[in-house]
Formats: structure tokens, sequence, C-alpha cells
């Protein structure tokens, strides 16, 4: 009975050695393809781009938006972001600036039918009116 106990103590133990192991292995994978210009995100939600890594004190410098930065520790880097390529359809970029416009006849309907040269007083109004109809 006591050899079947340390039997099954001593699979524990390997295993999570193994696990541990495994788990450095895979840490260490990732942080050999950190290098500037490469999307990350941190253990605590921080999406940023890597700008410097101080490799003497474990710090990674993050581009979070243009002109903003952080500094975090190495190990809170824990995944590396990869771009999402649309598959199948190429990317159409107009020659002129004509497609940005709307049309008159694309444009969206008004959002109500209130008179754009109405006073404060008469807005004031006619929504209590509307409110009054609703009820």
């Amino acid at each position: 009975m006591t050899i079947l106990l340390f039997a099954m103590l001593g699979v524990f133990v390997f295993m999570m050695f193994r696990r541990n192991k495994k788990t450095q292995q895979q840490q260490a994978q990732l942080q050999s393809k950190f290098a500037p210009g490469v999307e990350v995100m941190t253990s605590f939600g921080l999406y940023g781009r890597i700008v410097e890594i101080d490799d003497e004190e474990n710090k990674v410098l993050l581009e979070l938006s243009p002109g903003n930065t952080a500094t975090v520790h190495r190990q809170a880097v824990t995944k590396i972001v990869e771009p999402v390529v649309a598959a199948g359809e190429p990317t159409v970029v107009p020659d002129d600036a004509s497609s940005l416009t709307i049309d008159k006849a694309e444009s969206a309907a008004p959002v109500n039918d209130a008179p754009r040269n109405e006073t404060p007083e008469e807005t004031q109004r006619r929504l209590n009116d509307e409110g009054r109809k609703d009820s």
C-alpha cells in the first residue's frame, strides 16, 4: 500500500514538473518572436505595437496608439496578434474622391419632420405636444 502511495506521488510530481517545463518552453518561444513593429496583447488586455525591448530590465515599450506609449514587463506580453486578412475579395481603392461623397438621392431621410428654422420655444412646444400624442 505504501509503495502504491509513493508511486502515485512520484507520478504527480513528474507531471507537475513536465507541465511547468512545457509552459516555460512556450513562453520562451513566444518571446523569441518579439521584435519592434510586432502587434501584441498583454495579459491585462492592452493591445499595442512593440517599439523597443530592454533585455537587461525585462521591459517592453508598447505604442498603444500614435503618440501614446506604455512600458510593461516582458512577461506581461502574452500573445502576438496576427492581422486579419480578408480572403478572396481584393480591396478596391477608388481613383478619385467622388465615391466618398453621398448623393442627395442616397442620403438618409431626415430624422424628424421639424422645420430647421424654429426657435427654441417652438421646439420645446412641439416636443411637448408629441409627448402627449404618444400617451
